[in-house]
């Protein structure tokens, strides 16, 4: 990367070397925490340029008045040569006025650095272990799993890019009774495969035509062997090739998405190398597992309940509402045992820890939370670990619902969808919307070509850019930073926006929400279709203005800039910028 500085970071080094003058000349106590300043645009525009908070983040702790130290703290800045004006508002906050060539200055730095404006070094290369995806190995990809599957490879790009050491990652729950239910499921497609009329599928057991190569494959493997043996003679192996074949087809359906992990982790390894056995020996030694009793279920009386002694994890000591079973009645691990060894293992190798989850198991967050925070905790100082819920997605066919069927086996697969209006628009569509929030795809309208579209209006944009510097260069046009002081009001303001991408990367990536780059995109692309639609009426507006060769070769660099900041932005989301629509 170059060592060129965006304006964001120029600025954000401003305010710290004015802070360290003062704390030079004794005004300011050192080391006061900074972590907590921002410099960003005023909500209003009217306000300035740019504005910063660090008089009231510093004031308490240095035991002065804001707006005295937003005084002295101003009076530094104003020093720069491309502030022309300060000003102390509210409580003290400080706005900036900043000189027109600093805008142009940062056009030139996109130019600089392109493929790598916006590039931030704000992860100070901290290891952060994504987790997404982890669909059980029970059949396809499903629509379900599109979301969070996006989502969590946005996020681990994104991070990427804000100078983070990522590490994808994909936990196979191939240990529980759903793999046992699959194994027996494979058999009946195996006794199929060798002539047998399994009739119906019975209740309880996986139905999906999926299963049906898995089947054939081991019957032409192994023959009539396992026909009629007992089910501890095939259990074990049908398990384990069905799983194979199950995680061969998700990651397929992945790839279809452009999603590739670097390292898949399996529960069933885990539990075989003793894992989970060592976090209760490590939480026994901690007095952090127990063995009690839980209280009856709601609803439940002596007579219908059994009270069993378990081993249970102290999660009421770290935030949750009760404490948790690590193991079941019968000795196996509960789900969350297991899980709360997997994490200990994960922080292992990783600085800081981030799942992706649907939003159905937003029960357990607590209890896990509370399990990575003891296990991880014992120098004073946890692991960070954050869960990202994620909602549902509805499909939709022209507003009406799509309708499946769990009991025959059919459902919309992730491919199905992929296949049908294309990987661009699923990512892009999947990060259109907060995660937390409830999300429709309707195929009608993720294809519909409309500026209500948010798909279509971000790749419109990049796709306009392209035409526009095609078109200029067949009348011998090309952009040039020479003359950019003769771009106007309308133009620098799109200019101003378009410098907000460094920050806007370093926030999504600080706050772990990689849709907020969706969000500026569709910000960005609909200040330039604005400007687009002015020369409409006003050709004096126009990118290309033939009788003047040096206002359109600004422009056009200007055009060229958009160009790269949004080709930037959608390659964070795995989305290609289009040249042509």
């Amino acid at each position: 990367m170059s060592d060129t500085k965006t304006l964001h970071a120029a600025f954000v080094g401003h305010v710290a070397a004015a802070l360290d003058a003062l704390e030079a000349a004794g005004t300011l106590p050192a080391g006061l925490p900074r972590g907590a300043i921002s410099v960003e645009p005023p909500r209003d525009a009217a306000h300035g340029d740019l504005a910063t908070n660090a008089a009231m983040v510093l004031a308490k702790p240095a035991g002065t008045n804001p707006r005295q130290l937003a005084e002295l703290l101003s009076t530094e800045l104003a020093k720069l040569p491309a502030v022309t004006g300060t000003e102390i508002a509210g409580p003290g906050f400080i706005n900036l006025r900043l000189a027109d060539e600093a805008w142009l200055d940062e056009l030139r730095t996109v130019a600089a650095l392109g493929d790598d404006y916006g590039r931030s070094t704000v992860g100070g290369g901290m290891t952060v272990n994504v987790e997404y995806v982890s669909a059980n190995p029970t059949g396809p990809m499903h629509m379900g799993h599109c979301r969070g599957a996006v989502v969590g490879d946005a996020l681990a790009a994104l991070l990427e890019f804000a100078g983070h050491k990522v590490i994808r990652e994909y936990y196979v729950n191939d240990a529980g009774g759903q793999v046992d239910v699959l194994a027996r499921s494979v058999h009946l497609r195996y006794r199929e495969a060798l002539g047998e009329d399994v009739g119906e599928i019975p209740e309880g057991l996986y139905p999906g035509a999926y299963l049906v190569p898995t089947g054939h494959r081991l019957a032409t493997h192994h023959g009539s062997r396992f026909v009629s043996a007992p089910e501890s003679e095939w259990l074990a192996l049908f398990r384990q090739e069905a799983v194979a074949d199950m995680m061969a087809m998700i990651r397929d359906d992945l790839a279809l998405l452009g999603i590739h992990h670097d390292l898949f982790s399996s529960e069933a390894e885990l539990q075989a190398a003793g894992k989970p056995a060592e976090a209760e020996a490590w939480l026994r030694s901690q007095d952090l597992v127990y063995d009690g009793i839980l209280e009856a279920p709601k609803g439940k009386t002596v007579d219908d309940w059994e009270p069993v002694a378990l081993p249970l994890f102290r999660s009421t000591k770290f935030g949750d509402d009760q404490d948790r079973p690590i193991k079941k009645s019968d000795g196996s691990w509960t789900y969350f045992g297991a899980d709360l060894a997997y994490h200990f293992q994960k922080a292992q190798s990783a600085d800081a820890l981030v799942d992706i989850w649907g939003a159905d198991h937003a029960g357990t967050v607590k209890r896990i939370k509370a399990a990575v925070a003891a296990m991880t905790g014992a120098g004073g100082k946890a692991t960070p670990f954050e869960v990202k819920l994620v909602q549902m997605v509805q499909l939709l066919r022209d507003g009406e619902p799509v309708k499946m069927s769990k009991r025959a086996g059919t459902f919309i697969t992730l491919a199905d969808v992929v296949r049908e209006v294309g990987k661009d628009v699923v990512r892009f569509t999947m990060l259109t919307r907060k995660p937390e929030a409830q999300m429709d795809f309707d195929f009608a309208k993720v294809v519909e070509a409309s500026k209500d579209n948010p798909v279509f209006y971000v790749q419109y944009c990049h796709a306009r850019v392209s035409s526009t510097l095609r078109k200029a260069a067949g009348e011998g046009f090309a952009p040039s930073a020479a003359d950019l002081a003769r771009l106007g009001t309308e133009e620098l303001e799109l200019v101003k926006l378009a410098a907000q991408f460094p920050r806007i990367v370093e926030a999504a990536a600080t706050a772990r929400e990689p849709h907020r780059v969706a969000f500026f995109l569709h910000d960005l692309a609909a200040a330039f279709h604005a400007y687009w639609n002015l020369g409409n009426d006003r050709p004096e507006k126009r990118f290309i203005v033939a009788q003047d060769g040096k206002l359109t070769a600004a422009r056009l660099f200007l055009v060229s800039q958009i160009g790269q900041i949004v080709r930037n932005g959608l390659a964070l989301l795995g989305v290609e910028a289009v040249k042509e629509m």
